[in-house]
C-alpha cells in the first residue's frame, strides 16, 4: 500500500511540474450531496453531508499521451457525532502509445474482464498493434469496501489476463482468466469470454460466460440476439444462466445454491417523436422444476413538447407467488433550465398460498435547475410503504458544479 501511494504522489508531482512547461487541462466534477434515509444494516437514521470529486488532468505531456484521472467521496454523519469517512474510487494515470504499441495505467483503478472484476491497487498493462489480438495483463491489491471503511489487507491481491481480437469492425471477442486471493489463499478463480458480433447491419449476436475452476461449472452464461430491421423497432432474444458461487474462503461456500435460467423476448418500437412502446416475455426456470411466468408491457408519450408521460406493467405468475406491478411516472420542463418530475411504484404480491396480498408502495417527486452553463442543482424525495414500515421517507439535495 505504502508503495502504491509512493507511485501515485509521484504520477502527480510529475504532472504539476510538466504543467509549468505545457498548457494541462483540468476538468471534473464536484457534487455535493445532503442525504436521509434509513440505514438497515447499522439499525439507525443516517443524515450524510458528502462531496463527490471525479477529476481529469489530461494534455500533461506535449504528445498528449499522459492523463490523470480520480474519483473520490468524503462524507460526514450528521447524526452520528462521529468522524467523518471517505472513500477513494480510483486515482490512476493513463500512458497511451508507449513506442506506439503499449498502453499502461498505474495506481487505483476499477479492471473488468469477463473473467471477472475488481478495484485494485497496481496496474494494468495492454499489448497492442502486434497482428489481430491485443493482450492485457493486471494486477495488484484487492481494494474491499466495508460500511465504514477500506476492508481486507495486503494479502489480498488480483491478477488477471486478456486476450482481445482488434481490428475486425463488427466482430469483439475475448477471452480472459481471473484469481483473486484472501490473506494468500485462493478465493476466486475464474475463465470468461465475451463475443459480440454485426450481421447484415440489422443483427447483433452477443454472449457471455463464466467459468469458476475450483467447482468446475459455469456459474454465469449469457447469449442473445438483436434484430432491428428499421431504427424504430428493436427485437431481442436472450438467454441467461446464473450458478451463484462464494469466495472459497467464505464460510458461504459450503452451503448448497440453486442454478437460475431465463429466458426474454421483447420488442421495442417508437411509433413517432411523441408515442414509444415496448412488450415483453420472461421465462424464469428454477431447480427442481420450478418455474415462473412474466409479462411486462410500457408506453411511453410525449402529448407536448415539454411533457413526457410513462407507465409499465409486469405480472408474474408462478414460483415463488404472484405479483402485479405498475411504475407510472412524469416530467415537465419549466422552460429550458428547470425541471419537475414525480412518479409512483405500486406492487401488489403473494409471497406463498398461505399468505395474502401484501401491498408495496413508493411516492417520488423530483426535480432539477440549471443554474448556469456549468452548475446545476438537483433533488428528490420519496417515500416507502410497506408491510416493513408505514413511512420511509428519503431524499437527496444535490449541487453539481462542472469545471
Amino acid at each position: 500500500m505504502g508503495i502504491i501511494r509512493k507511485l501515485l504522489l509521484t504520477l502527480i508531482l510529475g504532472a504539476v511540474s510538466v504543467t509549468a512547461c505545457y498548457s494541462a487541462e483540468i476538468h471534473g466534477r464536484s457534487s455535493t450531496q445532503f442525504m436521509f434515509f434509513n440505514n438497515e444494516l447499522l439499525e439507525r437514521r443516517q443524515v450524510l453531508l458528502a462531496e463527490y470529486l471525479r477529476l481529469g488532468i489530461t494534455s500533461i505531456d506535449k504528445e498528449g499521451k499522459f492523463n490523470i484521472y480520480g474519483y473520490g467521496r468524503l462524507n460526514q454523519d450528521l447524526n452520528a457525532g462521529e468522524g467523518g469517512g471517505g472513500r477513494l474510487y480510483y486515482l490512476y494515470g493513463d500512458y497511451r502509445d508507449l513506442f506506439d504499441k503499449i498502453d499502461f495505467r498505474l495506481g487505483r483503478q476499477f479492471v473488468n474482464m469477463a473473467a471477472g472484476s475488481a478495484i485494485i491497487d497496481g496496474a494494468q498493462v495492454t499489448l497492442k498493434n502486434v497482428g489481430p489480438v491485443a493482450f492485457t495483463v493486471m494486477g495488484g491489491r484487492d481494494v474491499i469496501f466495508g460500511e465504514t471503511g477500506e476492508l481486507g489487507n495486503s494479502g489480498n491481491t488480483a491478477l488477471g489476463l486478456a486476450a482481445n481480437l482488434v481490428g475486425f469492425q463488427k466482430t469483439d471477442l475475448e477471452l480472459s482468466w481471473f484469481r483473486k486471493w484472501d490473506q494468500g489463499d485462493i478465493a476466486r478463480d475464474h475463465l470468461g469470454a465475451a463475443f459480440k458480433q454485426y450481421l447484415f447491419n440489422s443483427i447483433r449476436l452477443y454472449g457471455n460466460t463464466r467459468f469458476d475452476l475450483a467447482t468446475e461449472s459455469f456459474n454465469e452464461v449469457q447469449a442473445g440476439v438483436k434484430y432491428f430491421p428499421m431504427t424504430n423497432l428493436i427485437f431481442t432474444a436472450e438467454w441467461f444462466q446464473s450458478y451463484p458461487t462464494f469466495d472459497y474462503t467464505s464460510i458461504y461456500s459450503v452451503f448448497a445454491v440453486d442454478r437460475y435460467q431465463e429466458g426474454i423476448f421483447r420488442v421495442d418500437y417508437n411509433f413517432n417523436e411523441m408515442v414509444s412502446a415496448n412488450v415483453g416475455y420472461n421465462r424464469q426456470l428454477y431447480d427442481e422444476g420450478a418455474a415462473a411466468d412474466v409479462y411486462h408491457v410500457g408506453i411511453a408519450v410525449r402529448p407536448i413538447e415539454h411533457l413526457k408521460l410513462g407507465a409499465e406493467y409486469d405480472k408474474r405468475k408462478g414460483y415463488y407467488g404472484d405479483a402485479d406491478g405498475v411504475i407510472a411516472d412524469v416530467s415537465y420542463e419549466l422552460n429550458k433550465d428547470a425541471e419537475l418530475s414525480g412518479g409512483i411504484n405500486y406492487d401488489v404480491y403473494q409471497r406463498d398460498s398461505l399468505t395474502n396480498d401484501e401491498i408495496a408502495r413508493r411516492y417520488w417527486l423530483g426535480g432539477k435547475y440549471k443554474i448556469t452553463k456549468n452548475m446545476a442543482v438537483s433533488g428528490r424525495i420519496q417515500n416507502d410503504v410497506n408491510v416493513h414500515f408505514k413511512e420511509n421517507v428519503s431524499g437527496r439535495l444535490a449541487f453539481d458544479y462542472d469545471f
